[in-house]
């Protein structure tokens, strides 16, 4: 677990550092719009269940971070020209951080509801802050579905828990759950339903 975390704190740092480049941010913005990407979501369940967040601890976020950094400054040609790249380490790290969330919250003894919300507030929370520091409207608000694609990763996490599966299969089986419905959502176009308002 411990690796699948760097992981995603290093999709999450991309996503960020690569909005806030197409921005024109300085060096110490990228940094920082990487930084609150990948530690956000967490630091926001930490918070809400009540405990000291992960990242006060354990220098290696920052360093995932700052090693981000350098690697988007040398190569961000190379990124810049691959498709897709925003959304691909984004959905990554979306996944990623809500199996991270959901385990944390049932270890701490949290429902099973709870846990799902906890889940999703983990993998959606630091887009949502990225979106806010670089000046655009939150992706959980304006586009495919996005936060549900978490919902339903918890939801496939506790079907299969629930089967007695292995932890390995239940946790690979949240991060996929989000992955493919992302993946979807975004191919069809699936939005929720949107209020008109009359002028």
């Amino acid at each position: 677990m411990y690796w699948i975390e760097i992981i995603g704190t290093f999709a999450f740092a991309i996503s960020g550092i690569r909005l806030a480049a197409a921005k024109q941010f300085d060096l110490f913005g990228l940094f920082i719009v990487g930084f609150v990407t990948a530690v956000g979501g967490g630091t926001i369940r930490d918070v809400m269940l009540g405990v000291r967040p992960f990242w006060f601890d354990d220098l290696m976020s920052l360093l995932i971070v700052a090693g981000a950094l350098v690697l988007y400054y040398f190569f961000h040609k190379l990124v810049d020209r691959i498709a897709g790249t925003i959304f691909l380490f984004d959905t990554i790290g979306l996944a990623i951080f809500t199996l991270l969330g959901m385990i944390k919250a049932l270890d701490m003894g949290c429902s099973a509801v709870i846990a799902i919300v906890i889940g999703a507030m983990t993998g959606a929370g630091g887009g949502v802050i990225r979106d806010i520091f670089i000046n655009e409207e939150p992706l959980i608000f304006r586009k495919e579905i996005y936060a549900l694609a978490c919902v339903a990763g918890g939801l496939v996490y506790l079907l299969l828990e629930y089967f007695n599966f292995s932890p390995a299969v239940y946790r690979t089986g949240c991060v996929a759950g989000v992955i493919i419905i992302r993946l979807l959502a975004t191919k069809y176009h699936w939005q929720l339903p949107k209020v008109k308002m009359e002028k």
